[in-house]
C-alpha cells in the first residue's frame, strides 16, 4: 500500500512539474514593451513595472517617498505619464532631494498625482487639444504633430511622450521626457 502510495505521489508531483514548466513560460509570450533595460509585462501592475526600469529610479523613490505606491497597485485603470531619471535631471539642482523629505510630502504628491489621469488612455486616445483632469485636480493638454504627442502642463511647457502605450493590469504608462508641473 505504501509503494502505492508513493508511486502515486511521484506520478502527482511530476504532473504538477510538467504543468508549471508549461504555464511558466506563458509571461514570456506576452506582448511587453522595453522601458529602462526592462521588459513590461501587461499581466504586472504600474508599480511592478516601474521598479524594474533603470531609468525610472527616481520617479519610484518619488512614489515611494509620497506614500503613493498602494495607491498604483491598486485597480484603476491609470493612465501615468511616467517621468524618466533624465527628465527629474531637468529640474532646478536640489529640487529632488527637497521634494522627497518628509515635510515636502504634500508637495510631492501633488506633483506626481499631476502625472496621472484615471482611465486607461492609450496614444491614439490622445488627440491634438484634448484637456486631460488629472488625479491632482488639475489639466494637462495633448498637442499632437504627426506621431508625436506632447503633453502640455498648467505652466506651458511641455513634455514629449517618447514611449507609449507601455500595458499594465491595471492601466497604461506613457514614458515623458520633462517632468509636468502644476500651475499652483
Amino acid at each position: 500500500m505504501s509503494k502505492k502510495i508513493a508511486l502515486l505521489s511521484a506520478a502527482a508531483f511530476s504532473a504538477l512539474a510538467l504543468t508549471s514548466s508549461f504555464a511558466g513560460p506563458a509571461r514570456a509570450e506576452e506582448k511587453t514593451v522595453m522601458v529602462g533595460g526592462a521588459a513590461m509585462f501587461p499581466s504586472k501592475n504600474i508599480i511592478q513595472n516601474a521598479v524594474n526600469s533603470k531609468d525610472h529610479t527616481t520617479l519610484v523613490a518619488a512614489v515611494k517617498a509620497a506614500g503613493l505606491v498602494q495607491t498604483l497597485e491598486g485597480k484603476g485603470p491609470f493612465t501615468v505619464f511616467a517621468p524618466t531619471n533624465a527628465a527629474f535631471g531637468k529640474l532646478p539642482a536640489g529640487t529632488v532631494d527637497n521634494l522627497v523629505k518628509p515635510e515636502n510630502k504634500a508637495t510631492l504628491t501633488k506633483i506626481l498625482t499631476y502625472h496621472v489621469v484615471p482611465g486607461r488612455l492609450e496614444a491614439s486616445d490622445l488627440t491634438d487639444g484634448k484637456m486631460l483632469k488629472t488625479v491632482e485636480g488639475e489639466d494637462l493638454t495633448v498637442k499632437r504633430s504627426g506621431d508625436k504627442v506632447m503633453i502640455i502642463d498648467a505652466k506651458g511647457d511641455s513634455s514629449m511622450v517618447t514611449i507609449a502605450n507601455v500595458n499594465q493590469s491595471n492601466g497604461v504608462i506613457h514614458v515623458i521626457d520633462t517632468v509636468l508641473m502644476p500651475a499652483s
